[in-house]
């Protein structure tokens, strides 16, 4: 357990956050490689992981619920000294992922051909989705519980433990995707469901290093099945805190699945562009996300501490960081799109919707910024319904306006970037005003009179 209490906001920060962006730097190794490796194959192959990618939203959705809840839930009772309560968190977190995860792996074999038949014309394009999903499925499975271990151990201050194990396994993924999808040195190539099954194989490596670490390192907090049965008031908590969390990760599903709908009149080269493009965006987005991700486990030990003060100074230095280097990238993918994409297909029309993709969407990378930092916060407070508010009126105000162009006869794609773009503005402008709100309502401004009148009282 590491007291994120004392000492330098932004040195914490940084040693948080920088662990984590080693991870997620080969994170972003682990993309390129797939890309690269499917983009070979084809626009429909490139289509049907984009796709089929894009259930990972819905799962992300599901397992940030967990992710959030028990992070902030375990910072609270560190915060407090409250070995017991962050012990009872950690085992329901557990329970609750074990038996998630089952659920979600029947629910995938059963409608992933559906779901893809549902955004896709394309009969190629849904071939190659399914034979992805069908390989890539364990992996999504076995997130919920390496979710529940790695936010357990963030929650007590530690990440340098799950960057390792997350970098070993995204080797593994690297160094099995081309044996896997092109048949190097195997002379057996499976395609575009090799890179499915080198995720799933990765992620059950990781997943079995975080459980020999946690089971012989780990001792603030530890699994202990007798806390495994249904305690309703606790999954309570968690849920409350993290099923707004989660809705804001469904509605990204819902966001993204409308514009491949949307652009399905455009063919299976469009679809693939903008699967390139916003993959790419994604893998420029996690540097920043790593700062995002270690602002909870900071404000959220302060919280429970109640040093109301460093909540705050944790909100504006992680908001300075991330903004910072959101401005950076979007200086990169103006000057340097035809560069980012540039490898990742020989189809001219894929790359030139990539390309653009970038150079308009780009402009929402500072909103971006802010609306992750202020999730952060809102997480480390215990209410995420404001994250999820600012969500739904990005949703909303990008849906309305995409389905009336896309009915006019002059639709052009790049017009959904530049509705994006206004929308991320709108969302971030949101949360700032919501985060001001819950600031406000509990974080009291003079903790010195406080601390006085309570003294005087007794």
């Amino acid at each position: 357990m590491k007291d994120l209490t004392q000492g330098s906001i932004p040195k914490h920060l940084i040693n948080m956050a920088l662990p984590m962006m080693i991870g997620m730097f080969i994170q972003t190794l682990y993309f390129i490689v797939d890309l690269y490796f499917v983009g070979k194959l084809g626009a429909a192959a490139l289509a049907g992981l984009s796709l089929a990618g894009n259930a990972m939203f819905l799962i992300f959705a599901l397992t940030q619920i967990l992710n959030v809840s028990t992070a902030a839930l375990i910072a609270h009772a560190v915060g407090a000294k409250n070995k017991e309560d962050a012990n009872l968190t950690f085992n329901q977190s557990m329970m609750l992922s074990t038996v998630t995860g089952v659920v979600v792996c029947i629910i995938g074999y059963l409608g992933a051909e559906a779901y893809l038949n549902l955004i896709s014309q394309d009969l190629d394009t849904v071939s190659m989705g399914l034979a992805y999903l069908h390989w890539f499925i364990p992996c999504m499975a076995l997130q919920f519980v390496m979710v529940s271990i790695s936010s357990a151990l963030r929650g007590t201050g530690i990440v340098k433990p799950t960057m390792v194990i997350q970098t070993l396994s995204i080797l593994v993924n690297i160094i099995l995707s081309p044996i896997l999808i092109a048949g190097w040195g195997s002379g057996y190539a499976m395609g575009i469901a090799g890179a499915g099954f080198a995720s799933s194989i990765s992620v059950i490596f990781a997943v079995i290093l975080l459980c020999y670490y946690f089971k012989t390192t780990e001792k603030y907090v530890s699994v202990d099945f007798a806390l495994w049965s249904i305690d309703v008031p606790r999954i309570k908590k968690l849920l409350a805190i993290g099923l707004p969390a989660g809705g804001e990760f469904f509605l990204m599903f819902v966001y993204m699945g409308s514009i491949y709908w949307l652009i399905q009149p455009f063919g299976a080269d469009a679809q693939a562009g903008f699967g390139l493009g916003s993959r790419i965006m994604q893998s420029l987005f996690l540097p920043a996300m790593a700062i995002a991700f270690a602002a909870p486990a900071i404000a959220g030990q302060n919280f429970g501490a109640q040093n109301y003060q460093r909540v705050r100074e944790t909100f504006t230095w992680s908001a300075i960081m991330t903004c910072s280097l959101m401005a950076i990238l979007t200086l990169v993918c103006l000057s340097q799109a035809e560069l980012l994409v540039q490898g990742f297909s020989d189809e001219p029309k894929v790359l030139l919707v990539s390309v653009v993709f970038l150079q308009i969407i780009c402009w929402n990378f500072v909103p971006s910024g802010i609306v992750f930092t202020c999730s952060g916060m809102f997480q480390s407070l215990g209410n995420t319904m404001p994250a999820l508010f600012s969500t739904a009126t990005r949703l909303i105000s990008f849906i309305i306006p995409a389905l009336w162009l896309s009915q006019q006869d002059d639709f052009q794609i790049e017009q959904l970037w530049y509705v994006s773009v206004t929308t991320v503005c709108i969302q971030a402008s949101v949360s700032f005003y919501f985060l001001k709100r819950e600031f406000k309502k509990r974080l009291p401004k003079d903790e010195l009179s406080r601390d006085n009148l309570a003294n005087e009282s007794l």
